[in-house]
This record gives structure tokens, sequence and C-alpha cells, in this order.
């Protein structure tokens, strides 16, 4: 049996629309038939069905070259926490070794890669009477208003957060009003931890821009290939279910918030295009704080020629020395 002890994982993040898909399928192609690869998806909204083309979910052709795990696993009504992330992924690392495979960590969810490189805290847990409590006062005074109160009780939290983001403001305030602790503080600890490490902070790649514009561009032919696509089609579909609102998380996603809004007519329609790559632009610019918190980890710029293959040359390098490929 092979022995990951040495490498049990590896991982490739970065920004939205940076080449990572693309590159993971270039380093399991790399690797074959030497060792096989299976990619746990690292993104908080492909875990979602019927959510495909607003997520950039890889493609039916895609998804048949690796195994990939933690795609079109729940409906958009349920909730996914970094909690079940770390849980879902422990399993499936174990299981994939079972096979002889490497688990190859591919997204740009950073606080599922956080999560997963210093464990996870034990949080208080959801409490309704809070939430209520904390949804009324946003009724009367809007989410912005909420960030700056959570900016004044908790500011590590609240700069990594944009101001419209409802559903994380409101467990940040959730979990102050609960604990009477910043929720900062819970991901800063080193100790207590209800898992371990999964995921060595120097087993992590990333692709990151060393233009912005290059970056910008990519996220702008991207957003409007999905609306030639059938974007409204696909979200026509999942607000006719009838059970589906615009505070869910799966909702909040980015660009489906910006759709949910023009077809409830609360924006028009003709700015869709623009406040969608507006909100995935400032997606990518948090994706990229996040990432430059994690020194460890190896850069590679997604904006220079062949920058796949010299991230495969790397991860390849890595794997090597690690001697689970000669």
């Amino acid at each position: 049996m092979t022995d990951f002890s040495s490498l049990p994982c590896v991982a490739i993040a970065g920004p939205t629309a940076s080449g990572k898909t693309a590159a993971a399928l270039q380093l399991a192609a790399s690797l074959a038939p030497g060792l096989a690869v299976e990619i746990i998806s690292v993104d908080s909204a492909l875990v979602y069905r019927g959510m495909d083309i607003g997520t950039a979910k890889p493609s039916h052709a895609e998804l048949a070259q690796v195994p990939h795990h933690l795609i079109d696993i729940l409906d958009p009504l349920d909730s996914y926490s970094a909690a079940d992330f770390v849980r879902d992924t422990e399993r499936l690392i174990a299981a994939i070794h079972a096979r002889g495979a490497l688990p190859v960590l591919v997204g740009g969810t950073m606080l599922y890669f956080k999560a997963l490189i210093d464990g996870i805290d034990d949080m208080p847990p959801a409490d309704p009477e809070v939430r209520a409590r904390l949804d009324a006062q946003a009724a009367d005074i809007g989410w912005p208003a909420m960030h700056a109160q959570l900016a004044k009780v908790d500011p590590i939290t609240a700069a990594r957060l944009a101001p419209g983001d409802s559903q994380r403001i409101q467990r940040a305030l959730e979990v102050w009003h609960v604990s009477g602790q910043p929720l900062s503080s819970f991901h800063s600890r080193s100790s207590n931890r209800n898992s371990s490490s999964l995921l060595a902070a120097d087993a992590l790649y990333s692709l990151e821009p060393d233009n912005r514009a290059w970056l910008h561009e990519r996220i702008a032919q991207r957003f409007h290939a999905m609306l030639d696509s059938g974007f409204l089609d696909e979200m026509h579909r999942l607000r006719a279910r009838g059970d589906l609102h615009s505070d869910l998380p799966s909702m909040r996603c980015v660009g489906y918030r910006q759709a949910w809004e023009s077809l409830d007519g609360t924006q028009p329609m003709s700015t869709l295009a623009e406040r969608g790559i507006a909100a995935t632009r400032q997606l990518a610019k948090r994706q990229i704080t996040w990432l430059r918190s994690m020194p460890e980890r190896h850069v590679v710029a997604c904006d220079q020629p062949h920058a796949a293959s010299t991230l495969v040359a790397a991860i390849g390098q890595r794997i090597r020395a690690s001697g689970l490929l000669a």
C-alpha cells in the first residue's frame, strides 16, 4: 500500500478565474499512470445542485477525466459550514488513500483552506433567538450598518467581509453576542482544536496574478460567457421552485445575488453584468488577501505564459521528493 505519510495531499488555490481547474486536470494527466489523483473541491458554491453556470462548475467532460468530490452534494436550501467541509474532507482523504490515490484539493474558498491548515475551534452553536434579533435590526438599519457594528467588536473579521455579506456578518455578530468573544479569536487559537491539521501549509500551491488587470479581464469575459450560456435561465429554474429566497447562503453566492436582484426588480437588468463583474472582482480581492495571510504557500503567477505547466512541475517535484512517484 502506498505510504502517504510524508505528503497526505496537495492543494491548488487561487482567486476566481485564475485557472485552478485546468491546472488540476493537467496535474492529474501528468502524474498518470504512475500515481492516480482524485480532486476534492474546496468551493462553497460548487456543493449545490442545480447551480452550474453561475458557479463555473467543471463541465461533464472535465468531471469525467478525474474523480471529483464535494460537488453537487447539497440542495440549494441547505447550508454548509467550514466544520462540515473539514469533516467531509477528512473522510475523503482517508478513502482516497485507501484506493492508492493522491487527494488534490482545488478551489477558492479560503476559509476552508484555513480550516484544513489550522483546524477548527469549538464555536458557539447557532442561536435562533439571537439571529432573529440581528435580522430585525438589519431590517431597520441595513447590513452595511451591521458591518460597522461588527468592526467595533471584531475588526479582524469585519476587514475580510464585504459590507453586504449578511450571512457572515450575522454569524460573526451572533458569536460575539453568544460568547462575548470575537469570531476571529476562535479562528486564531492554536490549541483546543476539535480537528488536527489535514493540510500542511507548505503543501498549498497558489495561482495569483502579478497584474490584477489580467484577472479582471478574465472575470469579465467569464461573466459574459455565463450570461451567454443561459445563466438567467438557470436562475429562472431556481426561482420557479418557490422554496428558495435571497437570504439563503446559496442565493447569496456572487452572481446569483445580483441576478436575483435583477429578476426581483430591485436592481435594473441592464446593470446585471456590471454588478456581477464588480462583485466577482471584490471576491477575488478578498481571496488574494486571504492567500497573503498564508506565507508558506508556493505562488505561481497565473498571468504568466505556461502558468499551469509551471505549477504542475512544482507540484510534481514535491511529489517525487516525497517518494510517492519515481
